[in-house]
């Protein structure tokens, strides 16, 4: 059991008061005598302070929570990365929640982390509404890449997924192919009805018509991309695949090997995300790069500006940008 501060107090020969003072730095009058004895003894002792207690006086526990759907998926955990080491400059510790894309998991952990008396949440909501949930909070929180709607005020941080894929769709277009397959999520949020959105406004604009034979939607997975490819081709031929994320283009990729179709002088691929893993590949991945880690930056500020009640946007969208490589 970690000493208390009537104990040091009691060593030190001073006051509990004093003591607290002294750990709380609030301490200008005290002897520079008495304050090196009392760290010696905290030192020496292993004394642990009570966050809980502290934070019930100045209500503020510097602790900020994030709910991620999948922390297996290396968007999100790159995006936890920015977040902590955002949060860690600011001088704040950071709670890790994994929802497994379940929302009645969510739920609970909104609940739980308030229960934590965490300063503010951070989340990636699941692909299903969670508005309910959102409703029931009491702490200032940020969205990551989810359009809620809510009867209260909360900061959303996007990226402008319909450009983005946009520029995906036309780069391949540019290098002459019209027989181009798109693999992405079902789910309808935001980032997924723009990056299909995004495909098809290319053709359109292209001249070449939407066929919905080469379009093939589940989830944003690795299995995805490898389905994808296997029941698209059963129809139809292509010549190049616009992926939903990186994770879809790596399994888009691992079935087109497996049918000795050659990437990228048979079928050109583009992935969406710029993870880590995506330069190792091979080939390594032509991909449309979301600002990952300044997302987390820029969720963490927000809601730090909202914890202090400054004045600020509630609303940031970030750009993509097209990251070449040897899949095209």
């Amino acid at each position: 059991m970690s000493i208390t501060i009537k104990e040091i107090a009691e060593l030190a020969n001073v006051s509990s008061a004093t003591v607290s003072k002294v750990l709380n730095d609030k301490a200008p009058y005290i002897s520079d005598e008495t304050k090196k004895r009392i760290f010696e003894i905290v030192n020496r002792e292993g004394y642990i302070p009570n966050a809980v207690a502290k934070s019930l006086k100045v209500k503020s526990t510097k602790t900020i929570g994030i709910i991620i759907p999948d922390v297996m998926n290396l968007f999100f955990s790159e995006l936890a990365r920015g977040i902590e080491d955002a949060a860690e400059k600011r001088g704040y510790s950071v709670i890790l929640c994994n929802s497994d894309n379940n929302e009645e998991k969510e739920k609970k952990y909104i609940q739980v982390l308030q229960e934590k008396m965490v300063d503010g949440i951070i989340l990636t909501a699941s692909e299903k509404s969670v508005e309910r949930s959102l409703n029931m909070r009491k702490i200032p929180m940020v969205l990551l890449d989810r359009d809620i709607n809510t009867d209260v005020k909360v900061g959303k941080i996007f990226v402008d997924n319909e450009t983005g894929e946009y520029e995906a769709c036309k780069y391949l277009i540019d290098k002459g192919i019209k027989e181009i397959a798109f693999i992405s999520s079902n789910v309808i949020s935001k980032s997924s009805s723009q990056r299909l959105s995004g495909y098809k406004k290319a053709l359109l604009d292209n001249g070449i018509d939407v066929d919905e034979d080469l379009i093939y939607l589940d989830s944003y997975t690795i299995e995805t991309g490898f389905n994808g490819v296997n029941e698209i081709l059963k129809k139809r031929n292509f010549k190049g695949i616009c992926c939903g994320n990186d994770l879809i283009a790596i399994g888009a990729i691992n079935a087109l090997e497996d049918k000795q179709i050659n990437v990228p002088r048979d079928v050109k691929v583009i992935g969406f995300d710029d993870i880590q893993i995506s330069k190792y590949i091979n080939p390594p991945l032509t991909t449309v790069k979301q600002p990952i880690y300044q997302m987390g930056k820029e969720a963490v500020d927000m809601l730090i500006n909202m914890i202090h009640g400054n004045e600020m946007e509630y609303e940031i969208i970030l750009k993509t940008s097209l990251i070449e490589r040897m899949s095209c």
